[in-house]
């Protein structure tokens, strides 16, 4: 699972790296959040074939994901991409799946959305505990991207859902955390995945556009920045007969030399 895609520069490094990173890695399954792949806020139809191409099986996404115009139309017709579940009953597109896996293992991934610090939603604790039972019946291991902003809401839903799914990792804040760990009842956790992108930046932003609008309180326009593209995740090791995950380790892949 990789975290927050931001613009070109990440699209970038997933093209060029991502492969071989799962080959070399073992890995027979790849969640990533792209909610700011296309010019650093949104998805459309190019970038999200573009990182589906590079090695994606699932794309997640977040607030984000309706920055552009044709993610309505996109998300509709596209499974693969998922939109937050707790958005709300009239929001178009799906907020889980079943998806096929080498081996025949069957995935489910889920997408929810975090409600501290951040705009109005349903609540996703309840969101998750609706469809679970479902989706345990299609799913051999299931995987829950908790994008949110407040690192307590996501370590709470990390053990609200200990036991009952393989993973649970959160995205939206871009800065990869060192508190990765398989709780006590199987479930394996991170409070962020970190970010796909520019990394000599202010979250994947030009860091002299960021620093002009914060010190003047002037708006500026947020381009995505050039250097120091790294691709941050992490490897989770479940055994699909149980659902259990029994590690997970930090993943960081540099553009320019082997991580």
């Amino acid at each position: 699972m990789l975290g927050d895609v931001v613009g070109k520069p990440g699209r970038r490094i997933l093209r060029e790296r991502l492969r071989n990173t799962l080959d070399r890695l073992g890995a027979a399954f790849c969640v990533i959040n792209a909610e700011n792949a296309a010019g650093g806020s949104g998805i459309t139809a190019a970038t999200a074939n573009e990182i589906f191409d590079a090695g994606a099986n699932v794309i997640t996404t977040g607030d984000h994901v309706w920055k552009q115009r044709e993610a309505v139309t996109l998300l509709e017709k596209d499974h693969r991409i998922l939109r937050p579940l707790n958005m709300g009953p009239g929001a178009v597109g799906m907020g889980y799946g079943a998806f096929e896996a080498a081996g025949g293992v069957t995935v489910g991934v889920v997408n929810l959305l975090g409600r501290v610090f951040m705009d109005p939603r349903d609540c996703p604790f309840r969101a998750v505990a609706a469809i679970l039972g479902e989706l345990s019946a299609q799913a051999d291991v299931i995987l829950v991207d908790m994008h949110c902003e407040a690192t307590s809401e996501k370590i709470a839903m990390g053990w609200f859902l200990d036991g009952k799914v393989s993973g649970v990792v959160g995205t939206h804040t871009h800065v990869q955390t060192s508190d990765e760990r398989v709780l006590p009842k199987g479930t394996a956790y991170i409070t962020d995945l970190g970010m796909t992108g520019p990394h000599d930046s202010v979250l994947g932003r030009r860091t002299d556009r960021v620093l002009e609008a914060v010190v003047s309180g002037m708006p500026k326009p947020f381009d995505v920045a050039k250097g120091d593209v790294r691709m941050c995740g992490v490897l989770i090791s479940v055994d699909s007969g149980t659902g259990k995950a029994s590690a997970i380790e930090r993943i960081v892949v540099a553009e320019d030399e082997e991580a």
